[in-house]
């Protein structure tokens, strides 16, 4: 008995970091309680701290799951050696494919990070934005350089403009819709590259 329930241990874990996760981005992290996730959870406010010692704690591992998960995929893209047209395609279906899977941490990061990233505990949160503005920027460089977008972009403007047209997905997103990840990625990618303007014949 004891191996089953240490064997479902890291799947109850992984229950509650998700309910933390949607009520984090339902209610907002400091007006969440310790209480109110173990309600939701369907536990006693005592035994959450056998899994966890703070909701800080559960924060910090819901924040940093889906960074790792959404660097293993821009990595991915990055190290491709693809041209900045299918780079940037790749990153915006990558990002979409995160919001599928972390809805919920997609959406306390848009709000929280901010004012989290003040914190020593969540000054990676700082670290990943630096990092994902680069790549970004980056990418947007090279095509301008290389002819494939406008010489008269102003390529921090478009970063801009892509990142919250993307992020900002995770406030509407349900998984499971009418609509897989990469659908929304394509149909926000070709109005992002070529308009939604008939071009005349």
């Amino acid at each position: 008995m004891k191996g089953a329930a240490k064997a479902a241990a890291p799947a109850r874990r992984r229950e509650i970091l998700d309910t933390a996760a949607e009520v984090f981005a339902e209610q907002g992290y400091n007006a969440t309680t310790v209480r109110r996730i173990a309600d939701h959870a369907g536990l006693l406010a005592g035994s959450l701290y056998y899994h966890f010692d703070s909701k800080e704690s559960m924060l910090e591992e819901i924040l940093r799951t889906f960074l790792d998960e959404l660097w293993d995929g821009y990595d991915s893209v990055l190290a491709a050696g693809s041209g900045p047209r299918e780079t940037l395609e790749a990153l915006v279906t990558e990002s979409f494919r995160e919001i599928d899977r972390h809805r919920a941490a997609v959406a306390i990061y848009q709000k929280e990070s901010r004012h989290l990233a003040a914190q020593e505990r969540f000054a990676f949160l700082a670290d990943s934005q630096r990092r994902f503005e680069r790549a970004w920027l980056a990418t947007l460089e090279r095509g301008v350089g290389a002819g494939v977008f406008r010489a008269d972009l102003d390529v921090r403007l478009t970063y801009r403009f892509v990142r919250d047209t993307v992020w900002v997905a995770a406030s509407w997103y349900r998984p499971g819709g009418q609509h897989s990840p990469e659908e929304i990625a394509r149909q926000y990618l070709s109005m992002v590259l070529d308009g939604i303007a008939v071009r005349p014949a």
